[in-house]
């Protein structure tokens, strides 16, 4: 009476086995598909908003269009655009002034930003994450609302900055906004102030990382304080001082949105405060010529790459 048994349980086994494995493929399936299924609405939105734009503006680098004439008036010109540019004395001008503004706002940033982050990882201690925090502030806040509180202060008529040295002494008030000598400085301080704030979070994140011991054994030698600082935090600081100086360096030469605003999108007097971001901007939109603006875009990005790559060269560790 017994004998059926063995032969249901063989069949039981044998149905639950296969069923078993197609639930490891399956299982397996999803594990294989699974960081594509993830990265899908990444790669969509990347080749949609990213990767497109840019291949197309490459190719409008090579043509000659006005969007308004339609995507069949484009006409090949081969490299005219990018001959265009480099005898644009405008284009030059607008090199200059990203130079200029890139340099006096992003070399004070890091002068400032490390002895900064040296006072408050040394001397700090109950209050450090409040006084981080307010330096903080001004990286997360718009750059519209920036913009609008410098244009603010720096008002010719109602300006606090004028008020204070009317109060001082009685002179007629400073155009800052609109002469060459003071909006470039205008704009840089702006720049300067935003930013200097990152480049303190990021210093004292890195000076937490260096070992106690050090310092303890740089004491007991008898170095001071001058000497720890050249000998270990210097040469600690490295990675994120190229680190730091090589997003100022990509910044300042994409700096667009300070000076539009500051100058009411024209540029100030003699375009003193017109960067090279902001003169395509124009020759875009201003002037409806994409084909010139999409070059000048791109020896943009050739400065960018060659710059980014001797800052690399002169701060990255020597082997």
């Amino acid at each position: 009476m017994s004998q059926p048994l063995p032969a249901v349980n063989t069949a039981i086994g044998a149905v639950s086995q296969p069923t078993a494995s197609r639930r490891r493929a399956r299982l397996q399936l999803s594990a294989r598909w699974a960081p594509y299924v993830l990265l899908g609405p990444f790669l969509v939105l990347f080749v949609v908003f990213g990767l497109y734009p840019l291949l197309f503006s490459l190719y409008l680098a090579f043509q000659s269009w006005e969007p308004t004439s339609g995507l069949h008036a484009m006409q090949f010109v081969g490299f005219d655009n990018f001959a265009f540019a480099l005898q644009d004395e405008w284009f030059w001008k607008s090199l200059s002034n990203t130079g200029w503004l890139a340099l006096a706002s992003g070399v004070p940033q890091h002068l400032v930003a490390i002895p900064v982050a040296c006072f408050i990882h040394a001397r700090i201690k109950r209050f450090r994450n409040l006084l981080v925090g307010a330096y903080f502030v001004p990286y997360i806040t718009s750059t519209v609302a920036i913009a609008i509180l410098f244009t603010s202060l720096f008002s010719t008529d109602y300006g606090l900055i004028n008020s204070g040295l009317r109060a001082i002494w009685n002179g007629e008030p400073i155009d800052w906004l609109n002469k060459p000598g003071t909006i470039k400085p205008t704009i840089a301080l702006l720049v300067f102030w935003r930013y200097v704030g990152f480049n303190v979070v990021l210093y004292l994140a890195a000076l937490q990382t260096i070992p106690a011991d050090l310092y303890e054994a740089a004491r007991i030698d008898g170095a001071k304080a001058w000497q720890q600082f050249r000998y270990i935090t210097l040469p600690s600081l490295r990675p994120a001082i190229l680190f730091g100086v090589t997003l100022s360096v990509i910044g300042g030469l994409q700096l667009f949105e300070e000076p539009f605003i500051l100058t009411n999108g024209k540029g100030g007097s003699d375009q003193a405060g017109m960067t090279t971001a902001f003169y395509l901007f124009r020759m875009a939109f201003d002037f409806n010529d994409f084909g010139a603006a999409s070059a000048m875009s791109w020896l943009l990005f050739a400065v960018v790459a060659v710059l980014t790559w001797a800052t690399h060269k002169a701060l990255g560790r020597k082997h």
